[in-house]
């Protein structure tokens, strides 16, 4: 995968706010950003930063705790607002003034409050919600059996069996319970998907697991990204190529 572009703010020509010299046109940006920055009532939240992420590829945020990788996730799926001033363009829009495209367009997985499951409920049930939430108002969903959970996870869990239809969500171990959250997140058809707090499985096989998944939907063009606390345990994966990388502790 080739590099994440990510350096301090710059000034671009005037006729096209992220065309460079160097800048490739034939394969379209699926995320372009100049200058991206946020602030908030104690300071800077994240930023300035430059960002070219192509279709398809896998890429990581890193930073210690209070470093703003959440908020940039945020941003870059639309559901939270940059400085006014910054060049931010996803998925072919202009944040944030067609940001609702961009949130049609995109999932977020692993933030608190935003697509945390019910741990009282089946799997079947967290299924089905979903699946009524997404369809027309006319049809009728079904509660599934075993075998459509499996057809809903099968993108995401691979090889690994899927929960069952009866199994509680409070019993699915961590990784299974962010796995299932991102097969829920995909019935959407999503181009971009951004995953927040990879590291906090506490299970090293677990983490292992989940990140052969999104690597694995890179593969059938999805575009990803990831925060985590640090890059270190990614050189142990076996990967031919890394995913692009952006430090966010070297802003602050």
């Amino acid at each position: 995968m080739s590099s994440t572009t990510i350096h301090p703010s710059h000034s671009l020509e005037d006729r096209d706010p992220y065309l460079t010299a160097e800048t490739p046109t034939a394969t379209p940006s699926i995320i372009r950003a100049s200058a991206l920055q946020l602030d908030g009532n104690r300071g800077r939240i994240y930023g300035p930063l430059d960002l070219d992420i192509a279709p398809g590829t896998l890429t990581l945020i890193t930073g210690r705790a209070g470093s703003g990788k959440t908020s940039l996730l945020l941003t870059l799926v639309g559901r939270m607002r940059a400085n006014r001033g910054c060049a931010l363009t996803v998925l072919g829009r202009a944040l944030p003034s067609r940001a609702r495209g961009v949130q049609r367009r995109s999932a977020a997985v692993g933030i608190h409050g935003l697509d945390d499951l019910d741990e009282v409920v089946t799997v079947a049930a967290a299924v089905r919600e979903r699946e009524a939430w997404l369809a027309p108002w006319y049809r009728v969903v079904r509660t599934p059996d075993d075998d459509h959970v499996a057809t809903v996870c099968e993108p995401v869990f691979g090889d690994t069996p899927a929960p069952a239809a009866k199994e509680f969500v409070h019993e699915l171990d961590e990784a299974d319970n962010l796995l299932l959250r991102i097969a829920l997140a995909l019935l959407s058809e999503p181009e971009l998907i951004v995953v927040d707090d990879i590291d906090s499985l506490h299970d090293t096989d677990g983490r292992r697991r989940v990140w052969e998944a999104l690597h694995g939907l890179t593969n059938q063009g999805l575009t990803v990204i990831v925060a985590a606390a640090s890059a270190s345990e990614l050189s142990r994966l076996g990967w031919a190529q890394l995913p692009n990388h952006i430090n966010l502790s070297v802003n602050h």
